[in-house]
């Protein structure tokens, strides 16, 4: 094939780095006296006052194409330049990316845009953004179409090939509010830094979907400042935990039965920069919980000692909620043989009335420590006597079990 009269090249916009040298450094009685120290002190790059810290004061142009994150802002300068003697016409330039699923139109020379003329060494110049918001494998095809003196109509095209890898891994988990009366939804997110590089998190914020109000739980008491500091840095394979509280919205609290249905929490908008500045921001797509079954009765622990003495009574307060919409007629029973570290003493099979749909019971029951250490609440049965159908609740709570007697 013959040569092209025009000559494309790509290249990478990237901020630079600081250049780092590598001090080597001895005492002054050793052999090479203080040969090591001059050296030192004669590279231009080594900073005054610091010869032996590795970072010096000059900048650094990036010698590779470097790692592409996502959601960082791709950027890239493209030069079509004349190399020959004669004079082009029509000069048309297209850039578009590839990715797995789409192709993304960077830069398009039609029509108005066409340079009519390209006179020998002159050159087209461009340069191209693109954030980028997909993981894998990314082409940038770059397309040269142009006209010779005699009429010959010529095209050629150059493919380069990147990888865009994921900075931050996030894992989430959501807990309901034990509270029966509260729709409160908590949502734990861990941000690890996967890059090879430090990173800053500059914001990490919840947007809630439209049935919820996000309120971020990891502020001090002035809730101005985060409890990470004033610079939240990542290094890598450094964590993060967030804790954010998803309260219901005014106008959908009145409908309780589909506030409990409602599965989109919201999404995850997290702004980093790298070590010498540069953004990129990363949402995820919409975070789901699992909806909270609670079945037809939920029993819930209002009340209970953290830590208990042993051979000493104490009291559990717990609550009944009726979660069905019908009426129900329960009957408490207490085994004793699911635990064996407490004993439950009380009447067993005594009946709690009937419970209207979204009505509760309060509970009082005491229970024995029999063995020291850590001890689960286990063995409480509540029976519908309708439906002849059994609820077991076990290890509900813990409480640990001391030998000695607890100061007051």
């Amino acid at each position: 094939m013959d040569d092209h009269l025009l000559a494309l090249k790509v290249m990478r916009l990237t901020r630079p780095s600081l250049y780092a040298t590598l001090p080597v450094t001895n005492d002054s009685h050793d052999l090479p006296g203080n040969l090591f120290n001059e050296e030192i002190c004669a590279d231009l790059g080594t900073p005054k006052g610091l010869e032996n810290f590795s970072l010096g004061n000059l900048l650094m142009l990036p010698q590779s194409f470097g790692n592409i994150y996502l959601g960082e802002t791709f950027s890239c300068y493209i030069s079509v330049h004349n190399d020959s003697n004669q004079t082009v016409r029509d000069v048309s330039v297209t850039a578009d990316l590839q990715t797995g699923t789409q192709k993304i139109p960077l830069m398009c020379q039609s029509g108005e845009n066409i340079v009519a003329e390209l006179m020998s060494d002159s050159s087209v110049d461009d340069v191209i953004h693109h954030e980028v918001k997909e993981i894998g494998s990314h082409i940038l095809v770059c397309s040269v179409s142009y006209t010779k003196e005699n009429g010959e109509k010529l095209h050629f095209r150059k493919f380069f090939k990147f990888q865009v890898s994921k900075p931050l891994d996030v894992k989430t988990k959501f807990y309901n509010a034990e509270d029966y009366l509260s729709d409160e939804v908590y949502l734990e997110a861990q941000l690890q830094n996967i890059t090879s590089i430090p990173i800053c998190l500059e914001r990490v914020s919840l947007e809630p979907s439209q049935n919820f109000i996000a309120r971020q739980l990891n502020m001090l008491d002035n809730g101005c400042s985060l409890v990470f500091g004033e610079v939240n840095c990542l290094n890598p394979l450094d964590s993060r935990q967030y804790l954010f509280c998803l309260t219901p919205r005014a106008e959908s609290e009145g409908d309780k039965k589909l506030l409990k249905g409602v599965t989109s929490i919201g999404k995850l908008d997290i702004v980093w920069r790298s070590s010498m500045g540069e953004r990129g921001r990363l949402q995820t797509s919409q975070l789901e919980r699992m909806a909270p079954g609670y079945g037809d009765i939920r029993l819930v622990i209002e009340e209970i000692p953290s830590m208990v003495t042993l051979e000493k009574a104490f009291l559990i307060g717990c609550r009944v909620w009726n979660s069905c919409e019908r009426t129900m007629d329960l009957v408490l029973t207490l085994d004793n043989k699911i635990s064996q570290g407490l004993w439950w003493q009380g009447i067993s099979g005594r009946g709690l009335g009937k419970l209207d749909p979204g009505a509760s019971v309060e509970l009082n029951l005491t229970a024995l420590p029999v063995r020291t250490g850590v001890q689960v609440v286990s063995g409480i049965r509540l029976t519908d006597v309708f439906l002849k159908r059994m609820y077991d609740y076990d290890d509900i709570a813990q409480v640990f079990v001391n030998s000695d007697e607890i100061p007051t």
